[in-house]
């Protein structure tokens, strides 16, 4: 086994959009675990959008990545070596162990991965965080009903192509929103929404109103922004919300109420609208559920994934920063090392 690892650290808090710049890759020695530990080595690296809120040192819902810290991530990992009772050499766990080659995790906090499920990397993917946070903030939270419109943003990403084949399979009618040609046509194509607008044409907010002729019942918020503005005025009275991402805000450097915000609650309150922010570990209860409901539509092809990979750790940043600005298509990940020793 090597001897010295790579890890990608965070080198100053960004102001603004990451830059190269705010990154910075390591050597450094292979650890040894302790007792109850694991030694992993990382096969799979997950990039998502909440790792920029983990960059900032404002207010969260978690602790931010320290200045000279591991960025954070999940992962899917290959046990190289154990001293936890319920883990051996050659297991491939799901880890949270983040950007780096190599890292050691106590037993407690990994998951053994089913192969029989799907790829591992499906265990990062359409049949882990991404999936169930579309699986959760949809069907509970937005509760759509079979004839009902369902609108999602980032429609062809990791969460939002999830989010509308599961709103079909409910018998409502799924309509995405993307960035580009290409996106919207396997959005429509592939997926099968009804349709799906390019948030770029100049008449995004009128394509968006004639492809919900009777208007929204459920949006599903990945982006903010200009998108959330064409779509609050189609909301029907007693639409529910699920707040899952803010990705066009996350780089604001002003934390500033827009002026549309008083008209927005007011019609609030006059379509007596639901609007709930969420976190994916807020049903963690449900993760059972979750992967036999999606496991098996995805074997039966009515949930179909699409993976953007990029190739070993020094990606990661260049892939991070893509992310943000939707060059990925599909769930982006990082290939650190093979799936097998």
């Amino acid at each position: 086994m090597t001897s010295s690892a790579k890890r990608v650290v965070l080198a100053s808090r960004p102001n603004g959009e990451p830059k190269t710049s705010d990154f910075r890759i390591e050597d450094y020695e292979v650890p040894t675990p302790g007792e109850g530990q694991v030694l992993l080595r990382t096969i799979w690296l997950s990039l998502d959008p909440y790792m920029r809120g983990r960059m900032s040192d404002g207010p969260s819902y978690a602790a931010p990545v320290p200045v000279g810290g591991t960025m954070e991530g999940g992962t899917v990992a290959e046990v190289i070596s154990s001293n936890s009772p319920d883990f051996a050499g050659g297991d491939v766990v799901l880890a949270h162990s983040g950007w780096q080659t190599h890292g050691v995790a106590d037993g407690k906090t990994l998951r053994k991965i089913d192969p029989a499920l799907g790829p591992v990397s499906t265990a990062v993917g359409v049949l882990g965080m991404p999936g169930m946070t579309a699986y959760t903030g949809l069907l509970d939270i937005g509760q759509p009903k079979a004839g009902e419109t369902v609108v999602v943003a980032a429609a062809s990403g990791a969460v939002g192509s999830a989010v509308g084949q599961i709103a079909m399979i409910k018998g409502a009618r799924a309509v995405g929103i993307a960035g580009g040609k290409d996106k919207c046509d396997y959005v429509k194509n592939e997926l099968g929404f009804a349709d799906c607008i390019d948030h770029r044409d100049s008449d995004f907010a009128a394509k968006l109103k004639a492809a919900c002729p009777d208007g929204i019942d459920v949006y599903f918020e990945n982006v903010g922004g200009a998108v959330f503005e064409a779509v609050f005025p189609l909301l029907n009275a007693f639409a529910r919300v699920p707040v899952c991402g803010l990705i066009a805000q996350y780089n604001d450097t002003a934390d500033t109420s827009p002026p549309w915000a008083g008209k927005m609650l007011r019609n609030v309150l006059t379509k007596r609208l639901t609007i709930r922010g969420f976190i994916v570990s807020d049903f963690a209860g449900r993760r059972q559920e979750f992967l036999r409901d999606m496991s098996a539509w995805v074997k039966a092809g009515k949930v179909k994934y699409k993976e953007f990979v990029t190739e070993g750790l020094d990606s990661a940043p260049e892939a991070f920063m893509g992310l943000l600005k939707g060059k990925n298509f599909g769930k982006q990940l990082v290939r650190v090392g093979p799936d097998k020793a």
